[in-house]
């Protein structure tokens, strides 16, 4: 069947300066490229400088005039989330936009980061964690906006507080819905410190629905040499139009809480079709895994004293 074009209008974001993780492909991709479309510059950390000159080279073919540069990170090593930390804050200019998008999905087998996390966690999670506190002052001078993807998987699913690193039994799935979980009690829970001690910034949730990104693509370093099969669904029922999204329609929920000024600050935004798994984007119910302010300060805490990355508390 035919399908309907879904798009948002974003506001003119000259002069703004936007940070988006994941940016190389897919939805961060489109993410950047819409950004600096609307007059945004856009830096993009990348794990793979080729993959990142590659996209930028995309973008510009599209759109010559765009602001667009690399910085090197990767999520899955807190001396790389510092290092972008510093060498951001050396460049000493305030951030007004920070989507949290990059993340690392279902490997086959239990891998670790650089410190020893599970993968999914430590990337997902706990580099994102860090990032946000090694950014703090640039966003605090920039009063951003700060967006972080999570997933539909993180109404699913619960955080396994007695082993979150997943040591004992893992199941890909239940850490990755962990890391997702965890991510999005700490965008709850940064906002809530940011109005308390008058940080200045605000910060809200997405999710993209289901639609044929990369997350489920081969990806040979997570021990996944050919697509997964539910990728190659999702892939066949996306390009026939049915409940799933696209990928550009997927991007949407994020470019909508973080640019629209009708966003608001301490909710999530997903597709508003049957079961949000595609459609237009939208403000959705809050997620019953999310809602506990205990387990939000309970994972600020545990995640302050895995990374050693410690938020100001005045």
């Amino acid at each position: 069947m035919p399908r309907t074009t879904i798009d948002i209008t974003l506001p003119d974001l000259s002069g703004k300066r936007a940070v988006v993780t994941g940016a190389s492909d897919g939805m961060g991709l489109r993410i950047a490229a819409r950004l600096a479309a609307a007059g945004a510059e856009v830096i993009m950390p990348v794990r793979n400088r080729s993959k990142g000159d590659a996209a930028i080279t995309q973008i510009t073919q599209a759109n010559p005039s765009a602001n667009l540069s690399l910085r090197d990170l990767d999520l899955s090593s807190l001396a790389s989330v510092a290092a972008l930390g510093e060498t951001l804050g050396e460049e000493g200019r305030p951030i007004h936009l920070l989507i949290n998008n990059a993340g690392v999905m279902t490997p086959p087998e239990r891998q670790t980061t650089a410190d020893g996390f599970e993968l999914q966690f430590g990337s997902n999670h706990l580099g994102h964690f860090a990032l946000v506190a090694h950014l703090l002052p640039l966003l605090r001078e920039g009063q951003a906006r700060v967006t972080s993807q999570i997933s539909i998987a993180a109404n699913r699913g619960a955080m396994n507080w007695d082993d979150l690193n997943w040591e004992k039994s893992y199941d890909g799935m239940k850490a990755y819905s962990q890391s997702k979980i965890a991510f999005g009690l700490f965008g709850l829970e940064l906002d809530r410190r940011s109005k308390a001690q008058g940080w200045g910034i605000s910060s809200n949730l997405s999710h993209p629905g289901v639609a044929p990104t990369n997350l489920l693509a081969a990806r040979p370093e997570l021990g996944r040499a050919k697509d997964t099969v539910g990728r190659r669904i999702v892939r066949a029922l996306s390009e026939k139009g049915v409940l799933l999204g696209t990928v550009d329609s997927a991007a949407l929920p994020a470019l909508m809480a973080a640019t629209d000024p009708q966003a608001t600050s301490g909710v999530l935004y997903g597709p508003r079709g049957l079961g949000h798994l595609g459609g237009a984007p939208a403000e959705q119910s809050m997620y019953s895994r999310l809602v506990s302010t205990a387990d939000a300060q309970r994972n600020w805490e545990v995640s302050e004293r895995l990374t050693g990355t410690y938020f100001p508390t005045a």
